[in-house]
């Protein structure tokens, strides 16, 4: 199988094979890396297959030539093992053709484990082959954080610096990220919204001096590898809600996907592309509905981020949209580059006709605002007795309504045990849901993090410099 090069979205960057994309994260002309051909899915994956076996079988031909293929099968085993539930994402019926892929099973209790976990161990595999080390350096709306530093606490080669917006995460959501003792972790505390943590990353990325001196590496979905390892789910929930209603196995099913950065709803647009039959992808937005704005208007237009109960969306500036707008654009670089400055410098831009007709053709998208979320985790709870984090009920109740085939299973991807959000939980249902017990004493733990200004020479000041290291140009 011959190696598949990634090109950068802006058009300016060299191409790089798979291992230097993992250490690069961001190109260094500014754009996100994608891969230069879409393999085809390995026709072997069935619902019988371990979800570690799918996932290896998914991400294979995005790896190969930079990974040993035992070893890399080796590290998804390892991976997967660390997850609570013996399905790592169980499925649940929720109505009829409705169907909830829970993704909260975890160490950090919520989606982004699945691709952190990996990340994690591919960047320890490929460090240790280069004799090199990184700062891995994060923005997070809520759950990234955590994840990323229950993956990288305590690993040799890599320093770990996550970035959260200040009072605009959930409590356990900070406290997993600032209870962690390691000596490899440092929390910083942003003053300002999760589009200023997400900023200063990038811009610490466009500073090749900084770039070089710290070493820096990404685990933002920037990281193609992140928006990889997702892909996995969607066809391993394809294939089991299938095989449990008895529908061919090539028959074609709808995913709804409660999003902010457009990462995790890009991961299924990428599985679509790889030959699964994909009906629908409808993209669930909160009150900070950036993403259905512009489905509606053909038009980026830049937002104040109002906080809601759904944090980890509250986002105005969608990192991985870019790859999107990529691709739909006939991979035009510098179209896409004056696009994206023109929508930076003046707060809105336009995005060409043909581009926003070729993606509606792929998704359609609705909001929900924070009482109707309440109403929903109030619905699922009286009709089902189940406890839903406020994300994954903007998922459900968009997806019913923008479900256009009764007879195609819909699939909501939840993201996260409900227990992250114990207060909304509470208002909506008057429960109070409990932590498992695989978190320990969360709440009683002593947090360790910094309050900074929403500067770059603020976050400079907490980068160790790295000695021996080649800035991942």
């Amino acid at each position: 199988m011959s190696a598949i090069s990634y090109r950068s979205t802006r058009g300016r960057a060299p191409q790089l094979e798979f291992g230097d994309v993992l250490l690069a994260g961001l190109a260094t002309d500014g754009g996100l890396y994608v891969p230069d051909t879409v393999p085809t899915l390995d026709p072997s994956i069935s619902a019988e297959d371990s979800y570690a076996q799918v996932a290896t079988k998914v991400m294979w031909p995005f790896v190969a030539g930079s990974l040993d293929a035992d070893d890399f099968e080796a590290i998804v085993e390892e991976t997967y093992a660390g997850f609570s539930h013996p399905d790592i994402a169980p499925l649940f019926q929720l109505g009829a053709g409705e169907w909830l892929c829970d993704l909260s099973y975890g160490p950090t209790l919520a989606f982004k484990d699945f691709a952190l976990q990996l990340l994690g161990r591919l960047l320890d595999y490929e460090l240790t082959k280069r004799d090199q080390r990184v700062t891995v350096i994060g923005a997070t709306s809520g759950d990234t954080g955590s994840a990323a530093i229950h993956a990288l606490a305590n690993r040799d080669r890599i320093n770990v610096v996550i970035l959260h917006p200040e009072g605009r995460v959930s409590e356990v959501q900070r406290r997993q990220m600032t209870t962690v003792t390691a000596p490899n972790v440092t929390n910083l505390a942003v003053q300002g919204t999760f589009d200023d943590c997400q900023d200063l990353v990038k811009e610490a990325f466009g500073d090749h001096d900084l770039r070089v001196s710290a070493g820096l590496a990404a685990v933002n979905s920037i990281n193609w590898a992140r928006v990889m390892a997702q892909t996995a789910y969607y066809v391993s929930a394809a294939r089991r809600v299938l095989a449990r209603t008895g529908l061919p196995a090539d028959s074609p099913v709808s995913f709804s996907v409660p999003t902010g950065n457009f990462g995790n709803v890009l991961s299924a647009w990428y599985a679509k592309r790889m030959g699964l039959a994909v009906d629908q992808l409808i993209i669930a937005s909160n009150r900070n509905d950036v993403l259905t704005r512009v489905m509606a208007t053909g038009a980026l237009t830049l937002a104040e981020v109002v906080a809601s109960f759904s944090p980890s969306m509250d986002i105005q500036v969608s990192s991985n949209f870019e790859r999107l707008l990529f691709e739909a654009g006939d991979r035009d670089a510098e179209a896409v580059t004056r696009l994206l400055a023109s929508f930076r410098s003046e707060g809105h831009a336009t995005v060409d006709p043909a581009w926003m007709a070729r993606i509606r053709d792929e998704f359609v998208a609705g909001r929900l605002d924070d009482a109707g979320t309440l109403d929903e985790m109030r619905r699922v709870f009286r009709e089902h007795q189940m406890l839903m984090d406020p994300h994954t009920a903007v998922g459900l109740q968009v997806g019913r309504a923008q479900r256009n085939n009764p007879d195609v299973p819909l699939i909501v991807m939840g993201t996260a045990d409900p227990a992250k959000f114990g207060g909304a939980v509470t208002e909506a249902t008057g429960q109070v849901p409990s932590l498992p017990d695989r978190v320990g004493d969360l709440m009683n733990m002593t947090e360790r993090y910094e309050v900074i200004p929403a500067h770059l020479d603020a976050v400079r000041a907490h980068l160790p410099l790295q000695s021996g290291v080649d800035g991942n140009d």
